[in-house]
């Protein structure tokens, strides 16, 4: 629109000229001043490729879920109508608050790195330094489960993957590759994320149709059978698990198309997406097959696509497991390598670790960091390092919610592209339901979390100081810069 107003109230060109360009010059001839300008305005308009909303909306759908895959334990720990209520009530009281918080922080402040700047400009650097040690650590660690599981479905077609050096050789086989095809690019990585997400929501698709004649309602309203005992904290978890990580893709906004528009209409669009593939599915298969509870663990989907069609529907669905999970490692891994961009872009990490590669822009460095840690931790026996990374991303997400509440304290004239129709007295009441849960989730932590999360934390402030120091002494270069944007006339974050 501004370039159609200048262009109908600019002045034409003066006489003498052509193309714009002055022929007073005998050393500049107008033809090839007019090529080096076109040759400029070329340079200056190549650039990466931005996300658009479509493959965004599947990475954020990667983030959260991957499909239904995982949410068998919700039947199995408390029953049919537990599960139902808990995939229809939990995104509510959750799901909902949490991608508003990042749809507001998102669009204000869009630039890579997402909740480590949020926490930055709220409380400071050290805060914004421990924010990101938290979702790191807590998002390449829960990486590393991926290439494991992927490797898990896959020797039940090869068996010699099961144990030994077969095993370890496929899961490191695997990982370089899949960390490969993020360093291609996020725009390949986006359009991949969305062929995944379809072929492997298409067996669910035709679970739900072929479940439909065998459907019995009142299968829908069962509390679990006799004598199977409800555990609550693995109920809850399951809900957690499968609901959670929608402000991991804050981390993108900087190589989002039009983010002040695009992510509020991803995060609705991928939020839909997630609750009907959660709950669509869950109705089908309660409703059209006999409950029988105990076995309703991680995988049973695979066996119930058996019993309402057949084999073939079950190995479909079992390859889909294979292809989620390799959606699942992309669209994270991209959100951890962005976000050590993201953290050097404002002097968190030494300039070093904001590199991007020459070929494909892509934070190599990032996604080197990230594989190299996903590679060690998955040779080991990180049960309870995962249930530690959970506990370090609840206190993250009190952060975030914190920095949420605080910022519209701080800068309440601030600029909001989009803005949460709410004022601070219920915004406060909004963030302090899924709080609450937070708090359960640590309380019911045991003595093995407890400690490893202490230690990680203690590891994240060290490395604040240790920082710090280097910036001090600059033993390593640092980035500097003061950071404007629209909403501010200067600001610096850091």
């Amino acid at each position: 629109m501004d370039i159609q107003n200048q262009s109908s109230t600019s002045e034409p060109p003066e006489a003498g000229t052509i193309m714009g360009t002055s022929q007073s010059s005998p050393s500049s001839p107008p033809l090839l001043v007019d090529e080096e300008q076109r040759t400029a305005a070329t340079a200056t308009n190549k650039g990466p490729k931005k996300l658009a909303l479509i493959p965004l909306v599947f990475l954020i759908y990667f983030e959260v879920a991957g499909g239904p895959y995982g949410e068998e334990a919700a039947v199995g720990s408390a029953g049919p109508l537990f599960a139902i209520l808990g995939f229809l009530i939990f995104p509510f009281i959750w799901s909902i608050p949490e991608a508003l918080v990042t749809a507001e922080l998102a669009t204000t402040f869009p630039g890579n790195g997402g909740f480590v700047i949020w926490a930055n400009k709220a409380f400071g650097p050290f805060w914004g330094s421990l924010m990101g040690s938290w979702k790191l650590l807590s998002g390449v660690i829960n990486l590393a489960s991926y290439p494991v599981l992927c490797i898990d479905y896959l020797k039940l077609v090869f068996p010699i993957f099961s144990s030994g050096v077969p095993r370890n050789l496929a899961i490191l086989f695997s990982t370089i590759l899949l960390s490969f095809l993020n360093y291609t690019g996020l725009a390949i990585v986006g359009y991949t994320a969305v062929c995944l997400g379809i072929v492997s929501l298409s067996p669910f698709i035709v679970l739900c149709f072929a479940s439909i004649p065998k459907i019995h309602p009142k299968r829908w309203v069962s509390l679990g059978q006799e004598g199977v005992k409800r555990d609550w904290k693995l109920f809850f978890n399951t809900l957690f698990w499968n609901l959670n990580f929608w402000d991991n893709a804050s981390t993108l906004a900087g190589e989002v198309d039009q983010p002040q528009k695009t992510f509020p209409r991803a995060l609705f669009s991928a939020g839909i997406l997630t609750c009907l593939s959660y709950l669509i599915p869950l109705l089908a298969a309660t409703g059209a097959t006999p409950l029988d509870q105990v076995k309703w663990v991680d995988g049973y989907f695979a066996d119930l696509a058996a019993m309402i069609a057949g084999k073939w529907l079950k190995y479909w669905i079992e390859i889909g497991a294979v292809l989620s999970v390799i959606g699942l490692y992309e669209a994270q891994l991209s959100s951890c390598a962005y976000q050590i961009l993201g953290m050097a872009n404002i002097g968190v990490m030494p300039k070093f670790f904001g590199s991007r590669a020459k070929w494909f822009n892509t934070p190599w460095v990032g996604i080197l960091l990230s594989t190299m840690i996903v590679l060690a931790v998955s040779y080991m026996n990180f049960t309870d390092i995962i249930a530690s990374v959970n506990f370090l991303y609840s206190l993250g997400m009190l952060l975030e919610f914190a920095s949420f509440l605080w910022l519209r304290r701080k800068m309440p004239k601030i600029k909001r592209p989009y803005k949460v129709p709410l004022p601070l007295p219920a915004l406060i009441i909004m963030c302090l339901v899924p709080s609450g849960f937070l708090v359960y989730v640590m309380a019911v932590a045991n003595k093995i979390v407890y400690l490893v999360s202490v230690l990680l934390t203690v590891l994240g402030i060290v490395w604040y100081f240790l920082m710090k120091l280097c910036r001090s002494k600059k033993w390593f270069e640092f980035e500097n810069s003061v950071d404007k944007d629209e909403n501010e006339d200067e600001y610096s974050l850091r």
